[in-house]
């Protein structure tokens, strides 16, 4: 119980961030979060969820919303971004 009772805390915080970079960012932190720690083992589910943590708040970065509605940012592999229909 105690572990939905922090996801929904840092959810609620993720969701009240000022821009929309920072709410992807928050989303894919959570996201990420989740699935490192469904996927790790019971010795190792911090670390799980730490790294998922990471990959998913820089694919929350990468793959944002542009201004215009129906057109994304994501990332070219580059270090470059691109903007394409979503």
């Amino acid at each position: 119980m105690k572990p939905v009772l922090v996801l929904f805390a840092a959810a609620a915080l993720g969701l009240s961030a000022c821009t929309q970079t920072e709410q992807n960012a928050a989303i894919g932190a959570l996201g990420g979060a989740a699935v490192g720690a469904a996927v790790s083992s019971d010795s190792d589910r911090t670390k799980g969820a730490m790294l998922g943590a990471v990959v998913g708040t820089v694919a929350g970065t990468m793959v944002g919303q542009t201004n215009t509605r129906g057109q994304c940012y994501y990332a070219d592999g580059r270090g470059g971004t691109y903007i394409a229909s979503c």
